[in-house]
C-alpha cells in the first residue's frame, strides 16, 4: 500500500511541457563532479521505488485530515536558497521544496506556495532541468487543491522524464537525490506532527511503513560508494535505519474472496499488515531525521 510521496517526492514541481533541450556542454559544465562511474542505477529501478514512496501531496492531505494546523515553521524557508551552491545540495533541496510546495497547496497557503514555486524554478534551472518546469501550469494547479489529481499525474510523468534525461547524461545520482530529499522532508513533517499527537495511531503507522522505503533508498545509495557526498548521506541514512529496525512489520496472508457489489464481481484482499511502533520509536526517528535534514538545508 502506498503511503504518501511524491509520486515523487520531488516533483510536485514539474509540468508535462518538455520545451527546449539545454546545451549539452553547459549541462556538463554545471556539474560539480565527473559522470557517475560504474553501472549506475537503471531508470526503471528508480521509477519502481518511486511508485512506492508516498507523495508530499498525499501526506499533506493525511496531516490536514488529522486536524493538524498549517505550520510554515516545519518547512525549509525559501530564504535558504542562496546557501545551495553545489549540485548535491541543489538536488536534495529541490526535492525538499517540492514536498513543501505540496504541503502549502493542501492548506491553501497560496502566498507561501508562490515562494516555493520560485525557489523550485531557480534550482531546476541551475541543475539544467528547468525545461521540464512550467511555472504557469504548476502555479495554476498548485493554488487550487481541486486540481490534486492533475498535479499528481503531471508530477509523476515529469519525474520519469527528468529521470530519463539525467540517465542519458550519466547523472542518475541526481535523480536519487531528488527522490531522497522529498522523502526526508515528508518524513520530517510527519514525525513532527506525530510527536505532537501521540494518540494518532494512523500517523505512527504511516511512519512505520517507511522502514521498507528506506531500505530501498539505501540500496540505491549502494551504487554510489565512490561519491563522497553520497557516501556521507548514506551513512546518515544508515543511522536512521537503525531506528527503523526496532519496528516490526508483520504480514498475515489470507486467501482473497469474491464479492458482488452492485452487480459487479469484486476481488477482496483479506490479507493484513500490522506495524508495531511506539511513540518512543517515532521520537527517535524524528530526532535522527531532523539531524539529517539540518545538514541538508544548512
Amino acid at each position: 500500500m502506498r503511503f504518501i510521496l511524491l509520486v515523487t517526492v520531488t516533483v510536485v514541481l514539474f509540468s508535462c511541457t518538455t520545451g527546449k533541450k539545454p546545451d549539452e556542454q553547459a549541462f556538463l559544465k554545471s556539474l560539480d563532479s565527473t559522470k557517475t562511474d560504474g553501472p549506475g542505477v537503471d531508470e526503471e529501478v528508480i521509477n519502481a521505488i518511486l511508485e512506492q514512496i508516498p507523495s508530499p501531496l498525499e501526506i499533506s492531505v493525511l496531516l490536514k485530515e488529522s486536524g493538524s494546523k498549517y505550520n510554515r515553521n516545519m518547512l525549509n524557508s525559501s530564504n535558504n536558497l542562496p546557501k545551495y551552491n553545489s549540485n548535491f545540495k541543489k538536488a536534495l533541496n529541490l526535492g525538499i521544496y517540492g514536498t513543501d510546495l505540496g504541503y502549502t497547496n493542501i492548506y491553501g497557503q497560496n502566498q507561501d506556495g508562490i515562494k516555493y514555486i520560485s525557489s523550485i524554478k531557480s534550482l531546476a534551472d541551475e541543475l539544467n532541468i528547468g525545461q521540464f518546469f512550467d511555472v504557469e501550469t504548476i502555479g495554476r494547479l498548485a493554488t487550487n487543491s481541486k486540481n490534486l489529481d492533475s498535479l499528481l499525474l503531471i508530477t509523476t510523468m515529469n519525474f520519469n522524464q527528468i529521470n530519463h534525461y539525467l540517465q542519458s547524461q550519466s547523472r542518475d545520482n541526481l535523480s536519487v537525490l531528488l527522490l531522497t530529499g522529498g522523502w526526508l522532508e515528508a518524513m520530517q513533517i510527519t514525525c513532527q506532527t506525530a510527536v505532537k499527537n501521540p494518540a494518532n495511531k494512523e500517523l505512527q503507522e504511516k511512519i512505520g511503513e517507511q522502514k521498507i522505503i528506506l531500505e530501498q533508498i539505501l540500496l540505491l545509495f549502494s551504487f554510489y560508494k565512490d561519491d563522497a557526498n553520497m557516501a556521507s548521506l548514506s551513512a546518515d541514512l544508515e543511522q536512521l535505519k537503525s531506528a527503523f529496525d526496532k519496528i516490526n512489520i508483520n504480514y498475515t496472508y489470507k486467501e482473497s474472496t469474491m464479492e458482488i457489489v452492485d452487480g459487479v464481481a469484486i476481488i477482496k484482499d483479506n490479507s493484513s499488515t500490522t506495524i508495531d511502533i511506539t511513540p518512543q520509536n517515532v521520537e527517535e526517528i524524528k530526532t535522527i531525521t531532523d539531524s539529517i535534514r539540518t545538514k541538508i538545508i544548512s
